[in-house]
């Protein structure tokens, strides 16, 4: 039996971790072989008037991200929802429409935080379980708001099936201004205009034509957006 020899490995490496005098390890281990004999959970079922942005659920046997969602009334016929799903598995977004209170499967998915640590390859990004010290390999299209992500930034990862499927950064970070055109004399908080800032991790935003480079800005990460200048204690 499968989960029988998976359980029985974590337990020779427990073992063998404990008697080499690594605890820890030895705890995940042990907690690990305890999971592999534990029954995958229930299929929780919702309806379409349950979506909201960032729900995963399973559709034809792929887990999808809600990613947009409109709830429709017409004069006539019944009500519908509209959706645009981002296929956790290929990176792809599809549209779909769904009867209002049509049941759906939400995604059995486990999630976690881990820390991002460096880049490897094209497209694979290193990431670390702060726990278990283990590494763990992402790829870039799993990644939303990618050309945010800093080094040392700990995000939140979803698994599926095995596989790490979706990884999510903070809704705000601090981040600092790379490149950007010079302030004018008497720009101000007050003003209106904007300008294109380049950020440390690459990606552009608009900004207030005050701001210079080098400042630390806190950025909404979802909206693409400024924020205001980041506050001395990082917040």
């Amino acid at each position: 039996d499968f989960k029988v020899e998976r359980a029985m490995a974590f337990i020779v490496y427990a073992c063998v971790l404990a008697a080499a005098g690594h605890v820890q390890g030895a705890c995940v281990c042990g907690r690990a072989a305890v999971s592999a004999f534990q029954p995958r959970a229930a299929v929780s079922m919702l309806t379409s008037n349950d979506f909201k942005i960032g729900l995963t659920i399973e559709d034809a046997g792929a887990p999808y991200k809600v990613v947009e969602f409109l709830h429709v009334k017409p004069g006539k016929g019944a009500a519908f929802v509209r959706s645009k799903l981002k296929n956790l598995i290929t990176g792809n977004s599809v549209e779909k429409t769904w009867r209002a209170g049509e049941g759906v499967v939400q995604a059995d998915v486990e999630k976690f935080e881990v820390q991002y640590t460096y880049k490897e390859g094209d497209d694979q990004y290193v990431f670390m379980d702060m726990e278990s010290f283990e590494e763990i390999r992402i790829d870039g299209k799993a990644i939303d708001q990618l050309d945010f992500l800093k080094e040392g930034t700990v995000v939140s990862v979803q698994k599926w099936n095995g596989k790490f499927i979706a990884c999510d950064l903070p809704g705000q970070m601090n981040l600092k201004v790379a490149e950007t055109m010079p302030g004018v004399k008497g720009d101000t908080a007050k003003g209106g205009g904007l300008k294109p800032a380049t950020l440390e991790t690459g990606a552009v935003v608009m900004v207030p034509l005050f701001i210079e480079e080098g400042e630390e800005l806190r950025i909404d990460t979802i909206e693409r957006k400024y924020v205001s200048r980041a506050s001395k204690d990082g917040k």
